[in-house]
Protein backbone atom coordinates (compact mmCIF):
# COMPACT_ATOMS: atom_id res chain seq x y z
CA UNK A 1 0.00 0.00 0.00
CA UNK A 2 1.27 3.47 -0.87
CA UNK A 3 1.93 5.82 2.03
CA UNK A 4 0.06 9.11 1.93
CA UNK A 5 2.03 12.32 1.50
CA UNK A 6 1.33 14.69 4.39
CA UNK A 7 0.67 18.35 3.64
CA UNK A 8 0.14 21.09 6.21
CA UNK A 9 -2.21 23.99 5.61
CA UNK A 10 -2.17 27.19 7.60
CA UNK A 11 -5.30 28.85 8.85
CA UNK A 12 -3.26 32.03 9.27
CA UNK A 13 -5.17 34.71 11.12
CA UNK A 14 -4.47 38.39 11.56
CA UNK A 15 -6.98 40.78 13.15
CA UNK A 16 -9.75 38.21 12.70
CA UNK A 17 -9.03 37.73 8.99
CA UNK A 18 -8.01 34.44 7.33
CA UNK A 19 -5.31 34.43 4.63
CA UNK A 20 -6.13 32.74 1.31
CA UNK A 21 -3.60 32.18 -1.48
CA UNK A 22 -4.42 31.87 -5.20
CA UNK A 23 -2.46 29.17 -7.03
CA UNK A 24 -0.43 30.09 -10.10
CA UNK A 25 0.96 26.57 -10.64
CA UNK A 26 0.55 23.83 -11.62
CA UNK A 27 -1.74 24.68 -14.52
CA UNK A 28 -4.60 22.43 -13.33
CA UNK A 29 -4.77 24.32 -10.01
CA UNK A 30 -4.04 27.83 -11.27
CA UNK A 31 -6.65 30.45 -10.37
CA UNK A 32 -8.12 28.49 -7.46
CA UNK A 33 -7.61 29.41 -3.80
CA UNK A 34 -6.10 27.45 -0.93
CA UNK A 35 -4.78 27.72 2.57
CA UNK A 36 -1.02 28.35 2.31
CA UNK A 37 1.30 25.54 3.30
CA UNK A 38 3.07 22.57 1.79
CA UNK A 39 4.54 19.11 2.15
CA UNK A 40 5.90 17.77 5.41
CA UNK A 41 9.44 16.49 4.89
CA UNK A 42 10.38 13.02 6.21
CA UNK A 43 11.09 13.23 9.95
CA UNK A 44 9.68 16.79 10.18
CA UNK A 45 6.93 17.68 12.66
CA UNK A 46 3.80 19.29 11.20
CA UNK A 47 4.36 22.45 13.23
CA UNK A 48 7.93 22.82 11.95
CA UNK A 49 6.81 22.20 8.36
CA UNK A 50 4.15 24.88 8.73
CA UNK A 51 6.62 27.47 9.99
CA UNK A 52 9.10 26.57 7.21
CA UNK A 53 6.48 26.61 4.45
CA UNK A 54 5.05 29.99 5.51
CA UNK A 55 8.56 31.42 5.55
CA UNK A 56 9.29 30.02 2.06
CA UNK A 57 5.91 30.72 0.44
CA UNK A 58 4.96 34.01 2.08
CA UNK A 59 8.11 35.44 3.68
CA UNK A 60 6.53 35.61 7.15
CA UNK A 61 7.11 34.24 10.60
CA UNK A 62 4.11 32.52 12.13
CA UNK A 63 3.26 30.55 15.24
CA UNK A 64 1.20 27.34 15.01
CA UNK A 65 -1.44 27.40 17.73
CA UNK A 66 -3.78 24.41 17.43
CA UNK A 67 -4.53 21.66 14.96
CA UNK A 68 -7.96 21.63 13.35
CA UNK A 69 -9.63 18.22 13.77
CA UNK A 70 -9.48 15.88 10.80
CA UNK A 71 -7.39 15.13 7.74
CA UNK A 72 -8.49 16.33 4.33
CA UNK A 73 -8.02 14.32 1.13
CA UNK A 74 -6.30 16.39 -1.55
CA UNK A 75 -6.22 13.57 -4.10
CA UNK A 76 -3.20 11.99 -5.79
CA UNK A 77 -2.06 10.43 -2.51
CA UNK A 78 -1.91 13.68 -0.53
CA UNK A 79 -3.66 14.38 2.77
CA UNK A 80 -3.78 17.81 4.44
CA UNK A 81 -3.69 18.60 8.13
CA UNK A 82 -4.63 22.18 9.03
CA UNK A 83 -3.20 24.25 11.85
CA UNK A 84 -4.54 27.53 13.18
CA UNK A 85 -1.63 29.95 13.21
CA UNK A 86 -0.90 33.52 14.19
CA UNK A 87 1.18 35.95 12.15
CA UNK A 88 4.21 37.05 14.19
CA UNK A 89 6.30 39.10 11.76
CA UNK A 90 6.37 40.17 8.15
CA UNK A 91 3.83 41.14 5.52
CA UNK A 92 2.69 38.10 3.49
CA UNK A 93 3.59 38.19 -0.19
CA UNK A 94 3.29 35.46 -2.83
CA UNK A 95 6.78 34.00 -3.29
CA UNK A 96 6.15 30.44 -4.56
CA UNK A 97 3.31 28.95 -6.66
CA UNK A 98 0.88 31.79 -5.87
CA UNK A 99 0.06 35.02 -7.69
CA UNK A 100 -2.31 36.69 -5.22
CA UNK A 101 -3.06 36.70 -1.52
CA UNK A 102 -6.25 37.89 0.08
CA UNK A 103 -7.21 38.48 3.71
CA UNK A 104 -10.79 37.30 4.15
CA UNK A 105 -13.04 38.60 6.90
CA UNK A 106 -15.50 36.08 8.38
CA UNK A 107 -18.32 37.08 6.00
CA UNK A 108 -16.03 36.78 2.96
CA UNK A 109 -14.81 33.18 3.31
CA UNK A 110 -16.94 31.89 0.45
CA UNK A 111 -16.15 34.74 -1.96
CA UNK A 112 -13.15 32.89 -3.41
CA UNK A 113 -13.07 29.72 -5.51
CA UNK A 114 -11.42 27.28 -3.06
CA UNK A 115 -9.68 24.15 -4.31
CA UNK A 116 -11.95 21.14 -3.69
CA UNK A 117 -9.59 19.69 -1.05
CA UNK A 118 -9.65 22.94 0.92
CA UNK A 119 -13.45 23.23 1.13
CA UNK A 120 -13.83 20.60 3.89
CA UNK A 121 -10.91 22.21 5.73
CA UNK A 122 -12.63 25.61 5.64
CA UNK A 123 -15.84 24.01 6.91
CA UNK A 124 -13.89 22.33 9.72
CA UNK A 125 -12.37 25.68 10.67
CA UNK A 126 -15.84 27.16 10.94
CA UNK A 127 -17.21 24.20 12.91
CA UNK A 128 -14.35 23.62 15.34
CA UNK A 129 -14.01 25.81 18.39
CA UNK A 130 -10.47 27.01 18.97
CA UNK A 131 -8.29 25.26 21.53
CA UNK A 132 -6.33 28.37 22.36
CA UNK A 133 -7.44 31.63 23.91
CA UNK A 134 -5.72 34.02 21.43
CA UNK A 135 -7.98 32.88 18.57
CA UNK A 136 -11.34 33.20 20.28
CA UNK A 137 -12.09 36.52 18.58
CA UNK A 138 -10.61 35.42 15.26
CA UNK A 139 -12.73 32.34 14.60
CA UNK A 140 -15.32 32.91 11.85
CA UNK A 141 -18.34 31.38 13.60
CA UNK A 142 -20.99 33.21 11.58
CA UNK A 143 -20.11 31.89 8.10
CA UNK A 144 -22.84 29.84 6.36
Amino acid sequence: MTELIAVVGAALYDEGRLLAARRSAPAELAGRWELPGGKVEPGERDEDALVRELREELGVEAEPLARVPGEFDLGRGHVMRVWRARLLAGEPRPLEDHDELRWLRPGELWTVDWLPGDVPAIRALIDSPPDTEPLRSAVPYNIP
